[in-house]
C-alpha cells in the first residue's frame, strides 16, 4: 500500500541550517517515503498516509518506526495530558487523525489506532552508532534552538568508539560543525580535505617529518569525525559518501604505519631481532586479524558489532588497536625522541589486540553454541534504574527531560 507524509503546524526555526520540513522531507526520504502532500485531501483512497506535527524535533529512529509500523498514533510527554505528534493511518481516517493532532483529542473513529509513547517504541539500540540511547521528540521553538542542536549532536555521536573520539572531539567538532553548516560545506568537502591530510602525514612520515606528519595526521582523525556528524545532523548521508569514507578509514592506518618505518630506515629500527620488515608483517597481519573478526562476528552471531556484546568489550574499544590510540602511541615516540619506540609499541599493540579479539570471538561462538543466541549488554539495561554501573554512564546517553 503506498504510504504518503504529511507535516502539521510548521515551524520555521532552523536546526543546523535546516527549517524543520526541510529536515522531515529529508529523513522521510531516507526512509523510503516520497510521497509528500501539502493538502491531505489529494491523498488516494485505499492508501495509508503519515501525519506528523512540524513544531516539533524527531529522533530519526522514531521517523523510521512511524513509517514501518500502521495503525498507530505517538504520544509524547507535554504539559499534563501529554500531545499526539504523529500518526499512521488509513486516508479515510486521515482528517480524523490530522485532527486529533491539532486538536490533541481523539475521536471515536480512531479507536483502533495504537497509542505508543516514547518507551514502548523498541528503538532505544543504534547498531550504526553502536550505542543505546532513549528515542526523543522535543518542541521547537526559538528559545530552545541551540539546546536541539546540542542535542541532535549528541544524538549523531558514537557511543562505543575510542577515547580520543569519544572525549577529546566532540566539544570541537560541533563548533566545526556549526561552521561548515554556516559556510555551506557538505560532508564530502570536508571527506576530501581529510584525504588530503592523510596523504600528506603519509609523506612526511615517509621523509621523517615525524612532527609535522602526526599535526596532519590528527587534523585529519579530526575532520573524520566532523565529516560523519556533520552527515547525520544536517540529514546529507550518501551511499557514495559513506563507502568513500570507510573505506579511507579502513585502508590508511597501516599505509601511515609503513611509511613510518620507511622515515626510519633499516639501520634506525631492530628490537631484539624484530626487523623493519617482520614488523610491517605484524602490523597488516594483526590489522588485517582484527578487522575480520569484527566483521565475522557481525555476520554471523549477532545484529550488532562484537564491541557492544559485553561490558569488556565496550571497554577495550576505547584502546583497541585502530588509528587513534596508535597515533597515541606514534606520538609519545616522537616526544620521547624515539620515533622507533613508537611504531614498536604499534607492532605489538596491534598483535596483543588482535589476539584478545579472537580470543573474544571463540568465546562468543562458543556462547552461541552451547547457550543460544546471543545479546548485547545494551539490551539488559534497565532506563528506570537511577543507580547506573559505571559502564551504562559512559556508553549510553540517558533520555533529556
Amino acid at each position: 500500500m503506498p504510504l504518503y507524509a504529511h507535516i502539521i503546524n510548521d515551524s520555521p526555526v532552523k536546526i543546523w541550517g535546516l527549517t524543520s520540513p526541510q529536515r522531515k522531507i529529508r529523513v522521510l526520504k531516507g526512509a523510503g517515503v516520497t510521497n509528500i502532500v501539502d493538502d491531505i485531501a489529494t491523498v488516494p483512497e485505499n492508501t495509508s498516509i503519515l501525519l506528523i506535527r512540524g513544531d516539533y524535533l524527531f529522533d530519526d529512529r522514531v521517523v523510521n518506526y512511524m513509517v514501518q509500523t500502521p495503525d498507530i498514533i505517538l504520544k509524547v510527554p507535554q504539559g499534563s495530558a501529554g500531545a499526539f505528534v504523529a500518526a499512521h493511518v488509513a486516508s479515510g481516517q486521515a482528517v480524523e487523525a490530522c485532527e486529533a493532532i491539532a486538536k490533541n483529542i481523539t475521536s471515536p473513529s480512531l479507536t483502533g489506532l495504537k497509542t505508543e509513547t516514547l518507551e514502548t517504541l523498541s528503538v532505544s539500540f543504534q547498531q550504526r552508532l553502536l550505542k543505546f540511547e532513549p528515542p526523543f521528540v522535543l518542541p521547537i521553538t526559538s528559545e530552545n534552538s541551540r539546546v536541539l542542536e546540542r542535542r541532535l549532536f549528541d544524538w549523531s555521536y558514537k557511543g562505543v568508539t575510542d577515547l580520543v573520539t569519544k572525549w577529546a572531539w566532540p566539544r570541537p567538532a560541533q563548533w566545526v560543525v556549526g561552521r561548515c553548516v554556516r559556510h555551506g560545506l557538505r560532508p564530502n568537502h570536508v571527506t576530501i580535505i581529510g584525504l588530503l591530510l592523510a596523504i600528506l602525514a603519509g609523506l612526511l612520515f615517509a621523509y621523517g617529518w615525524y612532527g609535522w606528519g602526526l599535526l596532519a595526521g590528527w587534523l585529519m582523525t579530526f575532520l573524520d569525525t566532523v565529516d560523519g556528524k556533520l552527515a547525520r545532523v544536517t540529514v546529507t548521508s550518501s551511499k557514495f559518501g559513506h563507502y568513500f569514507d570507510h573505506i579511507i578509514d579502513l585502508i590508511h592506518p597501516p599505509v601511515w604505519y609503513i611509511l613510518w618505518g620507511l622515515g626510519l630506515g633499516v639501520s634506525h629500527y631492530n628490537f631484539s631481532g624484530l626487523s623493519l620488515g617482520v614488523s610491517f608483517w605484524l602490523i597488516v597481519i594483526g590489522y588485517v586479524v582484527g578487522r575480520l573478526v569484527e566483521g565475522a562476528f557481525l555476520a554471523w552471531l549477532g545484529k550488532f558489532g562484537l564491541f557492544c556484546w559485553r561490558p569488556i568489550d565496550s571497554y577495550f574499544r576505547l584502546i583497541t588497536a585502530r588509528r587513534n590510540p596508535c597515533l597515541i602511541l606514534l606520538t609519545a615516540g616522537v616526544l620521547l625522541g624515539r620515533p622507533d619506540w613508537g611504531l614498536f609499541a604499534v607492532t605489538i599493540w596491534t598483535m596483543a589486540s588482535s589476539v584478545f579479539l579472537v580470543a573474544r570471538l571463540s568465546m562468543a561462538v562458543n556462547a552461541r553454541l552451547t547457550a543460544g543466541p546471543i545479546q548485547s549488554w545494551f539490551s539488559d539495561i534497565d532506563q528506570a534504574d537511577q543507580r547506573q554501573p559505571l559502564a551504562v554512564r559512559l556508553f549510553t546517553h540517558r533520555a533529556v527531560d
